[in-house]
């Protein structure tokens, strides 16, 4: 991110929001569905970050500190997105841009020492030196003892001018995805030579995002492809960035939606190319609208929980300061445009508008720190849904037996009278209940049900729930791992658990629904008559002889492939690629011993969020997710061992996840 040129200690307020009773009363109630069996991903010590610039003369104060302890902030990212790529450590410089004083790391490092968070270290590799990261590295963690775990190699160097933009700095001659890999592994070898413990980060683009998805001129693939063939066996985790924009608050809220298949292709080209399991962090995200009112604040506290709950260990809001922008007003709130998490008592360019006073939180702060209450490291997300698409909802799972339940309400003009319904877990019959909603300054906490709560319009509310009677079971076991995958047939290995007498479930997330596929006293099990081409996510639960139950593993997700054999085979291939949209070239190719005569392809978007815009060598049509194409004259026939190709141009506004499965004259054909 370029930069833009209290609650001061949380009131926990005995209170509730306020809903009209007829308001409540017009609402149809709303059905929210708990599966604690559902196993998602665990939170990580460093789940819930922000950024720190180094132009920002509040950095490193105890006030600041003392504010994002109390917002439960966990990772503090440094020196500041772009400005990354030009600073220098150790004198505390970025030639051609501004450092306030009292911003250099050890200022940085006091701030978060005293909010009792972690660093996240961008090492300077747009005008800098895999030497002067190396003595960064050491100062860190030989010299100072300050144990930065985390380290970044620059930041969206894929901006420094290669695919047109420029606004990442970057002096190496050779701009390509290639040359940034190579240098990559050797920031990589001089840091790790001084701290072989440090994690090193390398910088990805984002599915859906540009240049997600370009070649450029002389590249061997995409960024992703070409960084993570060469650097990714040097690296420990990938960096992503998302700014998901939005035409409006639905719009902007409604972005949430593409962090699973964001995730999903980022680890399957982690895998296909890095062939090592990488983490990934994401090390800058904002609202699309609405920075500083309450769409900010409902989409921080959803975005956070998402990301967490898909296994990004690292989330960082840009930024705690950030300056006034573009002035509006949303539902009924001055919103400043501003992309700081606090106020920077700015004004406007002609004076007439002036935020707020200095480190004043404005609304996405509280979205962050009901996030951290919610889900706390050590924590197991868990699936959970509502019957209402304006209710989004997440649950986690806690070490002591308790859990939580997170309830964003979009709508802002209803409340929402909601009922909750658990599987795999009994809550007493009472809930601590916290609140906030639009306008709010404070978060509330009162005393509620387990199982029905009023949502406030505009509102995020999370209920904290104690079970009944005893928790304890057999330990969690280890994530299964699927291997021999075919169209039709799966086998999941896990690791053993401690313990005599166990049987394992194995069990397929269905929404919010859980389907046993069998269960077995060993550590592996085949599962047979699966769809082809579909996604699967399971977990693994361990049951003793007493019939306790453990929690879910951690899940399993792979995807089934197409029939080996079939009279047709079909090469899908994106092959110009420009950020929002794509050519996409089709080959068909008969794999029959007959001629077919006359024929008609049929695939459907895996996404809402793609479509079709027009094709060539057929007569194509798209109704909705389903696109077809059927012959033309000069294409009618196709002869055994012969292929055909068909063009279309494809456009998306998420994750372009390419269609799993073609059918041709109604026959599955197998995806080459």
């Amino acid at each position: 991110m370029n930069p833009r040129t209290p609650l001061l200690a949380f009131a926990l307020v005995a209170a509730t929001l306020a809903v009209p009773p007829a308001q409540a009363q017009a609402d149809t109630t709303v059905t929210v569905s708990v599966n604690a069996r559902a196993g998602l991903e665990r939170v990580s010590d460093a789940a819930i970050g922000v950024n720190h610039a180094v132009w920002d003369t509040e950095l490193g104060t105890n006030a600041v500190a003392d504010l994002m302890k109390d917002a439960g902030v966990q990772a503090m990212r440094y020196p500041g997105g772009s400005y990354s790529d030009i600073y220098h450590w150790r004198d505390n410089t970025a030639p051609g841009g501004y450092v306030a004083p009292n911003t250099d790391f050890d200022h940085f490092m006091a701030g978060v020492q005293r909010a009792g968070a972690q660093p996240v270290v961008i090492a300077n590799y747009g005008t800098g030196t895999p030497q002067e990261a190396a003595d960064w590295v050491r100062y860190a963690n030989v010299e100072k003892h300050y144990g930065v775990k985390y380290w970044e190699i620059g930041n969206e160097l894929y901006g420094n001018g290669h695919y047109g933009s420029a606004w990442e700095a970057d002096d190496h001659a050779d701009k390509s995805p290639a040359a940034y890999a190579e240098n990559v592994k050797l920031f990589a070898q001089a840091m790790k030579a001084v701290d072989p413990t440090v994690k090193i980060g390398v910088v990805l683009t984002t599915p859906g995002n540009w240049p997600d998805g370009i070649v450029a001129g002389g590249d061997a693939g995409t960024w992703n492809q070409v960084v993570l063939s060469i650097a990714g066996p040097a690296v420990d985790f990938a960096i992503l960035h998302w700014y998901p924009g939005g035409s409006g608050a639905a719009d902007a809220l409604s972005k949430t939606a593409q962090v699973t298949d964001a995730v999903w292709l980022v680890r399957n080209q982690i895998a296909k190319y890095a062939h090592k399991d990488l983490g990934i962090a994401l090390t800058e995200i904002n609202a699309g609208y609405g920075q500083n009112t309450q769409p900010g604040a409902l989409f921080a506290a959803d975005a956070y929980a998402a990301l967490t709950a898909a296994g990004v260990f690292n989330v960082d809001w840009w930024n705690v300061h950030n300056g006034i922008g573009t002035v509006s007003t949303v539902e009924g709130r001055t919103d400043y445009g501003d992309f700081g998490l606090l106020s920077s008592a700015s004004c406007n360019a002609d004076g007439t508008v002036c935020e707020p006073a200095l480190n004043t939180p404005f609304a996405p702060y509280f979205g962050l720190a009901m996030a951290s209450r919610f889900a706390r490291p050590g924590d197991q997300l868990i699936k959970a849904a509502a019957s209402d698409p304006l209710v989004k909802v997440h649950a986690a799972r806690r070490a002591n037996g308790d859990l939580a339940v997170l309830l964003v309400n979009e709508d802002p003009a209803n409340a929402k009278p909601v009922t909750l319904g658990y599987s795999g877990y009994s809550p007493a019959a009472s809930a601590q209940v916290l609140t906030f909603g639009n306008g709010a300054t404070a978060i509330a906490t009162a005393s509620g049900s387990a199982t029905s709560v009023t949502l406030a319009p505009y509102s995020l509310t999370t209920l904290i729930l104690h079970p009944v009677g005893a928790t304890a079971g057999p330990a969690q076991p280890g994530r299964p791992a699927a291997s021999g995958v075919t169209a039709t047939d799966a086998t999941l290995t896990w690791p053993a658990s401690a313990g005599t007498g166990l049987k394992y479930e194995l069990h397929r997330q269905n929404g919010t629904v859980t389907e046993q596929w069998g269960e077995t006293t060993g550590t592996t099990f085949t599962v047979h008559n699966l769809t082809p081409g579909t996604r699967y996510t399971a977990n693994v639960i361990v049951r003793d002889s007493a019939g306790r139950v453990s929690w879910a593993s951690p899940p399993v997700t792979f995807q089934t492939g197409t029939p080996a054999a079939s009279s047709c085979a079909v090469t899908f291939a994106d092959v110009n690629d420009w950020g929002n949209g794509y050519v996409g070239s089709v080959d068909i190719t008969n794999t029959g011993t007959s001629p077919i005569d006359s024929w008609n392809l049929a695939f459907s978007w895996p996404t809402a969020w793609q479509q079709f815009s027009g094709g060539w060598n057929g007569t194509w049509t798209a109704t909705g997710s389903s696109v077809r194409a059927s012959n033309a004259d000069f294409n009618r026939t196709i002869a055994p061992g012969a292929t055909v190709n068909i063009g279309f141009v494809g456009a998306y506004s998420g994750p372009n996840v390419p269609p799993a499965l073609f059918t041709l004259n109604g026959t599955l054909c197998t995806t080459r």
